[in-house]
């Protein structure tokens, strides 16, 4: 098994570009497997890990209500922003500038085949960060991602996570709510959940966060997590 994770750092990119990234990531690594299969071989499966900016997007996984949307096609062109229905799991939400997305394109067959376990210790990864910041995440019952406050009336997400997986390769992932400006979420009903709001690390703690500095601690609970063996930068 494979647990080295190569790491990529894409900067600030355009959604659709980085989707299709993705998808070639997951479709070479499905090939491998599928080939292995078929000749009674065994090509180990790489992994990998990105980090990326998205200019303002809406996107809406592929069970999502379009009605969760609150802009029509002009005023989304006032708002700068682009919309994409795509693949993953869950239903509509916000990526823009200084928010920390993240997308594990993992062949789970290297480290577990559980997609609920898979699920669990990214939240977890994003717990444990926000933790070293003094803020306590945790989950709430039937609504993945990390929240604050979970049972009280000012409950709060600060991670969104969506996934798509095939053939136990994994896509998409997270989106930590950093510096990121909350007002682009009052143009959607978050995740379809209504009622509850979405918050920011910047938010909670009265100050911007150093987003690389951030992003170092997502690696280091990630890496202990997964058993990840080591990180390869690309």
């Amino acid at each position: 098994m494979n647990k080295k994770i190569i790491l990529q750092d894409l900067g600030l990119k355009d959604y659709k570009n980085t989707w299709d990234f993705q998808t070639d990531l997951l479709q070479e690594t499905v090939d491998i497997k599928i080939s292995n299969r078929r000749n009674d071989k065994f090509e180990t499966t790489n992994n990998h890990f990105l980090f990326v900016e998205h200019p303002h997007v809406y996107t809406l996984g592929k069970s999502g209500d379009l009605s969760n949307l609150l802009l029509n096609e002009n005023q989304l062109k006032e708002k700068g922003a682009t919309f994409y229905k795509i693949n993953r799991g869950g239903d509509i939400t916000y990526h823009g500038p200084g928010q920390i997305v993240g997308y594990p394109i993992l062949d789970l067959e290297n480290f577990f085949t559980d997609i609920h376990k898979y699920l669990r210790l990214l939240e977890e990864t994003i717990i444990l960060t926000i933790t070293e910041y003094g803020l306590k995440g945790t989950r709430s019952k039937g609504e993945t991602g990390v929240w604050l406050d979970v049972g009280t009336p000012f409950a709060r997400k600060i991670c969104a996570m969506g996934i798509r997986s095939s053939r136990w390769v994994t896509m998409h992932g997270f989106a930590l709510n950093a510096n990121t400006n909350l007002g682009y979420f009052d143009n959607i009903i978050p995740c379809g959940i209504r009622g509850k709001a979405v918050t920011t690390m910047e938010a909670e703690l009265g100050k911007k966060v150093d987003l690389e500095e951030v992003k170092q601690k997502i690696l280091k609970h990630f890496k202990n997590l997964f058993e990840v063996e080591e990180y390869i930068i690309k």
